[in-house]
């Protein structure tokens, strides 16, 4: 009898819960629900409201009991560093915080007078950001916060969200990586940082990696939803460790890019490396699937054009790339890291804004902006994968694009052109077939992700771009440099 696999899949603005199958054919994988993911203000706070989250899947998992499908295992993935509050009681204290809060503001340098920012980043080897759940829990503890001071246990949001399907509280490899509570050599959560803080490794869950079961589903759960005692499996929680274990490589030497919202760029190693030249390029060490570690930067990818598409209602991406194709090349550049395209009120006028200040030519057309976008997002991905190429121990011969950004040809095209070799897109469900096949080889008490990644090219139609006008890419690169001075 085929067996399928239940993945759940959760992002910062929606989720979805998926079910699939691995058989001779490869991999099929069919969406079963999906579900907005809002962030709620409260007395000037961003809150996530759990509990919707849960019913979500709650529904996703009757559907399937509803059609007669068996579920051999079930897993959770979603963005970092949030956390849930538990108490003595096991009850969950309040709706956890969203990164997005602006109570951390500033946070890190509070932290480092008690801590020197060089000795976190040697231990952890995380790049520094006001919301990493290292900072978070200090705010709460200097701000004497309630649910802080009355916690038991601090849950990441997969882990909790597991929780209340199994009653279990564990503490998972990759999502724990992403919060600078990590120790990235030991791989496990560091006593010195967390003493700062007035907690130890006991004040969260047991401690599990990928491809562990965490529990099976509550009683109350197999009640409400019609299902029997599944188990639940730890796959790579952190959305991007589960998008690149779905990396179709042949083999070590490539880089990755998970595109999206949020542009990942990396290399997967075996030990971290943290130099004083990864923190001051304030490279990331996160964890992966089989022990392995992602060292990436965080670039911001598509949000500089999805907060432009905000002005422009009813315009297509298609449309948008179309009239961005017929512009002159390399006439506008921005660096898209640039804290002024962090949270604009206006996108489109932050780019005008930013273009205008620099002396730049001013941007006339909607295509004008869409190209500069992309342009200055591809010779951004050059800037990061000259850097990985200087850390990494090995060659890297070609970059994969994963996730819903693969399917951009124009920019996977001008991605190839700027970094000069060959770039391999798809799968644009990377998250969703990681945390799957994490799970179909931990059912078949497997740990080859090798192989995993050979069913995935087998399973998933992939397109390859070679670079072109390589030299007339290289010069345009000399002006980006000089243009975002």
């Amino acid at each position: 009898m085929e067996k399928n696999f239940f993945a759940i899949d959760l992002g910062a603005t929606s989720g979805r819960t998926i079910l699939g199958a691995l058989t001779p054919e490869g991999l099929t994988i069919r969406e079963i629900n999906r579900f907005p993911n809002y962030l709620i203000p409260i007395n000037g706070h961003f809150y996530w409201d759990i509990y919707e989250l849960y019913r979500n899947i709650l529904e996703g998992l009757r559907a399937v009991a509803r059609e007669g499908n068996r579920i051999a295992s079930i897993g959770i993935d979603t963005w970092g560093v949030d956390f849930v509050c538990v108490g003595d009681d096991g009850e969950f204290l309040r709706q956890p915080y969203a990164y997005r809060d602006s109570q951390t503001e500033g946070a890190p340098a509070r932290y480092f007078e008690r801590v020197s920012r060089s000795r976190t980043y040697e231990l952890t080897g995380i790049q520094v950001m006001d919301f990493n759940t290292l900072f978070q829990l200090d705010t709460l503890r200097r701000r004497e916060d309630s649910a802080f001071g009355a916690a038991r246990k601090f849950l990441f949001i997969p882990d909790a969200l597991s929780y209340l399907l199994t009653g279990q509280m564990v503490c998972e490899y990759t999502i724990a990586s992403t919060s600078q509570l990590l120790n990235a050599h030991a791989r496990q959560l560091e006593p010195e940082l967390l003493a700062q803080l007035d907690l130890s490794p006991e004040y969260f869950g047991r401690f599990v990696y990928p491809g562990e079961k965490m529990g099976v589903l509550t009683e109350e759960i197999r009640r409400l939803t019609g299902l029997g005692p599944v188990p639940v499996v730890a796959v790579a929680e952190h959305d991007t460790a589960s998008a690149v274990a779905a990396v179709p490589a042949e083999d070590k030497n490539f880089a990755y890019l998970s595109s999206g919202t949020w542009s990942l760029m990396g290399i997967e190693i075996a030990e971290p490396i943290i130099t004083s030249e990864t923190e001051a390029l304030n490279f990331t060490n996160e964890g992966g699937v089989g022990h392995t570690i992602r060292l990436l930067k965080n670039i911001c990818g598509m949000w500089l054009l999805e907060r432009c598409r905000v002005n422009w209602p009813g315009v297509s991406y298609e449309e948008l790339i179309a009239e961005a194709n017929q512009c002159e090349p390399f006439r506008h550049f921005i660096a898209p890291d640039d804290p002024v395209f962090a949270h604009p009120e206006d996108m489109e006028k932050a780019i005008r804004g930013y273009v205008a200040e620099r002396g730049q030519s001013p941007i006339e057309t909607r295509g004008e902006l869409v190209r500069c976008i992309l342009e200055s997002l591809a010779m951004r991905y050059a800037e990061v994968f000259a850097s990985l190429r200087k850390l990494s121990p090995h060659p890297i011969e070609v970059l994969h694009i994963i996730g819903g950004g693969s399917r951009n040809e124009l920019l996977n095209q001008w991605t190839a052109n700027a970094i000069g070799i060959p770039v391999v897109a798809g799968p644009a469900e990377a998250t969703a077939i990681g945390n799957l096949f994490v799970q179909i080889l931990a059912d078949r008490g497997e740990t080859d992700f090798g192989e995993m990644r050979r069913l995935i090219r087998k399973s998933i139609p992939l397109k390859t771009y070679a670079p072109q006008h390589t030299e007339v890419w290289k010069a345009a690169y000399q002006k980006y440099l000089k243009m975002i001075q």
